[in-house]
């Protein structure tokens, strides 16, 4: 079992502030991925779970067990650092072992253990290899390695991927899930990479200036965000926004072109944020009229920067595009597809509810 609660957690430098009364629960081998721009704490909450940091207040449990006060090397969770943090003059071998060898550990119970860990990690035929014979990619897993001997009841990921190029980033996201599926270990990641947290995650924590503003899945953060924060924070284009106002049940434009119908709360005549992704766009006959500025082919699918007034709009599409820039053309949103936020909380008005 490897269950963690974390209930009103504190935690100031001096008269800084940085985590406020962060609340979470997490179940026993669930994928947990904080994530959110930096400095907005979650690393810090994160070193706070491990005991590299004091919390300044609340309760950090794990099985039902406060372990505030524990030491690091006594709460049953293993830490994967940015950095790797390999010793150079240790073999692969010996970097594994090393936290079982001040355990005082069995040299065979040792050597069963790191043998069946490189094994998971492919890691067998490096076993002799120092850290500086090794790839950025091979000493990722070797940390990770280290890690899974301790067979820990939670695993912690600082930003494991940051010092990777992109397409060993992409593998190496696919070996941590992959892994994770296997041994059904609980696991914290932190990043501030949202492709990450959307292709990983089980459980998706948004974090902004040291609160938590969304808790989700990837697809409820994406399908329903909380705010516009969490809006153009989870998707890649980010969510387009639009000013507006509350008109009906529906939106226009502050130039008074029509949106589209919304289930939102609100006022009549009230201001609000208007709020689509990029792939929720149709080119039409009839629509808000737009200049093409910019024509992005990617192969797949092919990306214009749409300007209207003093707004650019992104849109995505897998169609072949036959505009050039310079074009007018007129877009809608698809049925369904639009958000709407308070212009003023920045909130999202759910159907039936007034700001």
């Amino acid at each position: 079992m490897g269950s963690v609660v974390l209930r009103n957690i504190t935690k100031s430098y001096g008269a800084v502030q940085v985590l406020h009364g962060i609340n979470l629960d997490i179940e026993d081998g669930e994928f947990t991925v904080l994530v959110g721009p930096s400095g907005c704490g979650k690393s810090t909450l994160l070193r706070s779970i491990a005991g590299l940091e004091t919390i300044s207040g609340g309760e950090i449990a794990v099985d039902d067990t406060v372990i505030n006060t524990l030491a690091p090397k006594e709460r049953d969770i293993a830490m994967v650092f940015q950095n790797y943090a390999l010793y150079p003059h240790m073999t692969v071998a010996k970097n594994m072992g090393f936290s079982l060898r001040l355990s005082k550990e069995s040299k065979e119970e040792i050597d069963r253990k790191v043998n069946a860990a490189a094994e998971v990690l492919d890691l067998t035929a490096l076993l002799d290899r120092y850290p500086r014979q090794l790839s950025g990619g091979q000493r990722q897993r070797v940390a990770m390695g280290r890690a899974i001997v301790r067979d820990p009841k939670v695993f912690l990921f600082d930003e494991p991927l940051s010092n990777l190029d992109a397409k060993l980033r992409v593998q190496m996201r696919s070996e941590i899930k992959e892994l994770h599926q296997r041994l059904k270990t609980t696991t914290i990641y932190v990043t501030h990479d949202q492709i990450e947290a959307m292709t990983m995650a089980d459980k998706i924590v948004v974090m902004r200036g040291g609160h938590v503003e969304q808790i989700g899945s990837p697809l409820e953060l994406y399908d329903n965000p909380a705010s516009v924060f969490v809006a153009g924070f989870i998707g890649s284009p980010s969510m387009n926004f639009i000013s507006a106002k509350k008109i009906g049940d529906g939106m226009q434009t502050d130039a008074g072109a029509p949106l589209g119908a919304v289930n939102a709360g609100g006022q009549e005549g009230q201001s609000v944020i208007a709020g689509f992704r990029p792939e929720d766009i149709i080119l039409s006959d009839q629509g808000i009229a737009a200049t093409v500025a910019l024509i992005e082919p990617t192969g797949a699918e092919t990306q214009l920067t749409l300007r209207t007034g003093t707004d650019s709009i992104i849109m995505t599409t897998r169609d072949r595009v036959h505009q050039s820039p310079g074009d007018t053309v007129h877009f809608q949103v698809a049925p369904g597809k639009l958000h709407c936020f308070d212009a003023q909380s920045e909130l999202t008005l759910k159907a039936g509810l007034d700001a």
